[in-house]
């Protein structure tokens, strides 16, 4: 299904809640807005496989022109409102947009110049929540266009950009599907509505930045089976948990580093909301260290979920909260694709051991756009449908997948392989430490050594007492080789919205320029 039927049905629920204000966006207005958009684009000369984008923050016009998109079958890529105008202008040189909407507040993303000008022509550069030297207003867009119902709705999809760690972000595009819009389910709601239990009742809270894969389509996913999407504007620990008691949220997804804040937040603000609404607790994009997840199911009961997946859907794993508990660590097993452990050359590995993690598909469809030689490296030597993203884990003898890092953060110290996921994931738990990350840094006897950078909690100072404290701390809980061999105190950690990690920004303190 999707939002069109429900504004039928239900036509003054709530599809999109802003949980800043409590203002609404109503299936009414949803299918009619988005039918006004479609029509414009059409009234372009845009058709089936055509792309558009959006650079917005959180707001009610990513979820219009999102099913304006999929409702005539076009390509629609969310870009990262965080990018300079330079990386913005690639991405839509890349994805070949032909129309591009953006909010008013992204201005450095968007910033006019005579290369978007060339990219996206004159009509084609829309804007709401404000005015943009070039721009269009959406509202006077959606006043001026036909709201005239569709005949034909052959169902789009999305084209997003994975934030890789080296080089360009990269597209990743798979075929548009054959249908029409509400005949043909996407992949999100097909795979995880039945798992997760979504229906017509889910109250979805959703507090991470739309630009990012999961959050995108988890709305899309609630508002398929006529569900009410609560959108935070951004991420607060608090304001996370005062949304959930008001709005009774029923389905929620999150990243370990928001469970983190949640955690230390102090005893007495984490008791004050009443989370029992709570029937599923999804959360995936980074492992989350062992004690993280124990001590949520705790809180929040069993609810918590987690897959393991990723943009270019590959393959997945899925693990409940009970088997979490007895396979403490696992990200479960897989339900979409089978998993292969494989050596430096291809080689499969054997049970226990570590390797790149490789998921195996029949019907394998994604691609990098205009980038085959990045196609062919994410494919295993030996079978094009085994792809990997680049994580690196093992496989236990039940099944479960662990996984121990992302190749490109291993440290390879006098030729030992450490993986800094596992020091992160004990330090983490002291109380001292707001948010950590290991990296290797220079060594000239060694080529590289592990060196954590720690952000303390508030109440801490930063003294060689406690780098000495951490350490021992670390030393306590795995193998000595893996623990860090100094600590710095920094200020912050440079991490996405959605609380990935930027090593690559981080090592480049400790790097010399090459």
């Amino acid at each position: 299904m999707f939002p069109g039927v429900f504004a039928k049905s239900t036509p003054d629920k709530p599809a999109v809640i802003r949980a800043a204000t409590g203002a609404e966006l109503t299936y009414r207005q949803l299918d009619e807005n988005s039918t006004r958009i479609a029509n414009y684009l059409e009234s372009l000369g845009l058709r089936r496989g055509d792309n558009i984008a959006v650079v917005s923050a959180n707001d009610f016009g990513v979820f219009e022109v999102y099913w304006a998109a999929l409702r005539s079958g076009l390509y629609v890529t969310a870009v990262n409102h965080h990018l300079t105008a330079a990386e913005t202008n690639y991405i839509l040189a890349d994805c070949n947009a032909q129309v591009l909407f953006a909010g008013a507040s992204v201005v450095d993303a968007v910033a006019a110049s005579d290369e978007i000008e060339a990219l996206v022509g004159p009509g084609r550069r829309i804007v709401w929540g404000g005015d943009l030297d070039g721009f269009e207003s959406y509202d006077k867009v959606l006043a001026n266009a036909s709201a005239e119902p569709r005949t034909d709705q052959p169902r789009g999809t999305d084209m997003l950009y994975s934030s890789g760690t080296t080089g360009r972000p990269k597209g990743i595009k798979t075929p548009i599907p054959e249908g029409q819009v509400d005949e043909v389910p996407d992949a999100y709601t097909a795979i995880f509505a039945p798992m997760y239990g979504y229906d017509d009742t889910s109250i979805y809270l959703s507090p991470a930045p739309l630009y990012h894969a999961a959050p995108l389509r988890y709305c899309g996913m609630t508002n398929s089976v006529g569900g009410t999407v609560v959108m935070m504007d951004r991420f607060d620990p608090e304001a996370a948990l005062a949304a959930i008691e008001k709005y009774h949220v029923t389905h929620s997804q999150w990243v370990p580093t928001m469970f983190i804040r949640m955690l230390k937040l102090p005893a007495e603000i984490r008791t004050k909301y009443d989370v029992s609404s709570l029937k599923v607790a999804v959360h995936a994009a980074a492992p989350c260290p062992i004690e993280v997840k124990r001590a949520m199911i705790e809180w929040w009961g069993p609810v918590i979920h987690e897959y393991y997946a990723s943009t270019e859907a590959a393959g997945a794993t899925f693990i409940g909260p009970q088997e979490a508990l007895d396979h403490p660590g696992s990200v479960g097993k897989p339900l979409l694709g089978v998993v292969h452990i494989c050596d430096e050359d291809g080689k499969e590995l054997p049970t226990g051991e570590v390797g790149q993690v490789f998921f195996e598909r029949e019907d394998v469809a994604f691609q990098y756009h205009n980038d085959p030689d990045k196609t062919r490296k994410a494919q295993h030597p030996e079978h094009e449908n085994w792809s990997t993203t680049g994580d690196v884990g093992y496989v236990d003898d039940e099944g479960y997948l662990y996984l121990t890092d992302r190749k490109a953060f291993m440290i390879i110290s006098g030729g030992v392989n450490i993986y800094p996921q596992e020091a992160e994931n004990v330090l983490i738990n002291h109380p001292a430490v707001f948010d950590v990350a290991v990296i290797g840094v220079p060594d000239a006897d060694l080529g590289e050594v592990a060196k954590a950078c720690v952000q303390l909690a508030d109440g801490y100072e930063p003294t060689d007492q406690l780098a000495e404290e951490l350490i021992a701390f670390t030393t306590d809980n795995i193998a000595a080789y893996k623990v860090p061999r100094s600590i710095d105190f920094v200020d912050d950690l440079p991490r996405t919205p959605t609380g990935k990690l930027v090593k690559g920004d981080l090592r480049k303190r400790y790097w010399p320029a090459t």
